[in-house]
C-alpha cells in the first residue's frame, strides 16, 4: 500500500511546518504560558492568512476545498510543535459544519477561515455514548444534559453539541453563552470546560443536516490521532538527538544495545500509529463504511503504545526528560491529553470490539 502523500497535501505539510518552525520557537510557548492567555492569538491569524484554517472548507465560503487528508496534516502539523492554538476543535467543528450546515449556518465558516473567530466541539460526556437529550418544543428544542472536556468553550463562537432525538443523534450549533460553563483542568493548560444543558432552548435553525454526528466523531478521533501521531514524531527526533550526544562511560548512548532497543519499540510505535492515522483518514476522505474502525484502530494506537513510547522517550532522557525547561514534556502532555480525549485504551477497544461485531 502506498502511504505516500500527494502533492497538494505535501505542499500543505511544507506550508504548516515552515509556518509553526517561525512561529513556534521556544521562547515564544515560554512566553505564552507566562502570559495566561487562552491561546497565541497572533499564531492563530498567521495560520488563517497562511490559508491553513479554511484549507478543507469548500471554496464557497472561502476555503480551498481539501479534504480529510489534509486536515490529517494539520493537525499532525500542530502536534509535532505544540503550537498553542485552538484548531483540533475548531477544525473539527468546521469539516461537520462544512459538511451538513444549512446555508445561515456556512455562512460562519468565512470569518472563521479569516481568522476571526473560534469554533468547538462537545463530544464527551460523564459516560460512554450521547445521554443529552434535544426535545422539540414548537419551533425550538430544549437540550438537556452535560458535555464534559469542551475545548476553549469559552473563547468559541459556537459549539456543535450532539444530542439524542430518539432513536437518532443530532448535532446542535449552540453559542457558549446559553451553556453553564465550569473551568476543567487539562495536562496542556488548554482551556477545557464542562458545559451543563439544563432547558437549554435554542431554535430549529440550530440543527445541523443528517449524518453530522457521524461526521462530528469521525472527524474529532481523527484529529486527535494526528495531534498525538505529529507529537510523537517530534518526540522521537529529540530523543533520537539525545542519545546520539549524550555520553555514558564515554561512549554515546546510542551505542549501549539496550538502549537501541528501546529507540527501535519508540519507531515501531510512531510507524504502526502513522499508517492507522493515514489509512483512516484516506477512508473518512473517501466514505468507506470501514472509516470508524481503522480510527478506533489508529485511537486505541493512540491511546496505548505511543503513550508507552512517550514514557520511553521520558525514560531515555533520564531527569531531563522531566525538566520543565526542556521540550520533552510539551509532547508528552499533548498526548496524555489527547488520548484523554479520545477516552482511553479500553473505550477504543470496546469501540472496536462494537464495530467488528
Amino acid at each position: 500500500m502506498d502511504f505516500d502523500l500527494d502533492e497538494s497535501a505535501r505542499e500543505l505539510q511544507d506550508l504548516a511546518d515552515g509556518l509553526f518552525d517561525r512561529e513556534v520557537t521556544t521562547e515564544r510557548v515560554e512566553a505564552h504560558e507566562r502570559s495566561g492567555a487562552p491561546y497565541d492569538t497572533a499564531l492563530w491569524r498567521a495560520m488563517a492568512q497562511a490559508g491553513l484554517l479554511g484549507a478543507c472548507l469548500p471554496e464557497d465560503v472561502g476555503g480551498a476545498g481539501l479534504g480529510a487528508v489534509e486536515f490529517a496534516v494539520i493537525l499532525r502539523q500542530v502536534g509535532a510543535h505544540v503550537a498553542p492554538v485552538p484548531a483540533y476543535g475548531s477544525l473539527v467543528a468546521a469539516a461537520t459544519l462544512a459538511a451538513h450546515g444549512t446555508a445561515d449556518q456556512r455562512g460562519r465558516l468565512a470569518g472563521f477561515a479569516a481568522g476571526g473567530s473560534v469554533l468547538s466541539m462537545a463530544v464527551r460526556e460523564p459516560g460512554p455514548g450521547v445521554a443529552t437529550t434535544a426535545r422539540r418544543d414548537g419551533d425550538t428544542y430544549v437540550l438537556d444534559g452535560i458535555k464534559t472536556f469542551v475545548p476553549y468553550a469559552e473563547q468559541a463562537d459556537a459549539v456543535l453539541v450532539p444530542a439524542r432525538m430518539g432513536e437518532e443523534t443530532g448535532v446542535f450549533l449552540v453559542e457558549p453563552g446559553r451553556m453553564a460553563l465550569t473551568p476543567q483542568p487539562s495536562a496542556t493548560g488548554e482551556p477545557l470546560s464542562r458545559a451543563g444543558l439544563e432547558g437549554v432552548r435554542v431554535g430549529a435553525d440550530a440543527l445541523l443536516g443528517g449524518g453530522a454526528h457521524e461526521t462530528l466523531t469521525g472527524y474529532a478521533t481523527a484529529g486527535a490521532v494526528a495531534v498525538v501521531s505529529g507529537a510523537l514524531d517530534a518526540a522521537l527526533t529529540l530523543t533520537t538527538a539525545h542519545v546520539k550526544t549524550r555520553e555514558q562511560f564515554e561512549r554515546p548512548l546510542a551505542e549501549f544495545q539496550a538502549v537501541t532497543m528501546q529507540i527501535g519499540d519508540v519507531y515501531i510505535a510512531k510507524r504502526a500509529l502513522d499508517v492507522a492515522v493515514w489509512a483512516g483518514v484516506w477512508r473518512l476522505a473517501e466514505g468507506l463504511d470501514d472509516a470508524a474502525e481503522v480510527l478506533a484502530v489508529a485511537a486505541y494506537n493512540a491511546c496505548e503504545p505511543a503513550l508507552a513510547a512517550f514514557y520511553t522517550c521520558q525514560h531515555l532522557h533520564g531527569g531531563l526528560g522531566l525538566d520543565v525547561t526542556y521540550p520533552l514534556h510539551r509532547y508528552f502532555a499533548w498526548a496524555k491529553h489527547h488520548a484523554h480525549l479520545l477516552g482511553g485504551a479500553e473505550a477504543q477497544l470496546d469501540a472496536i470490539g462494537a464495530l467488528v461485531a
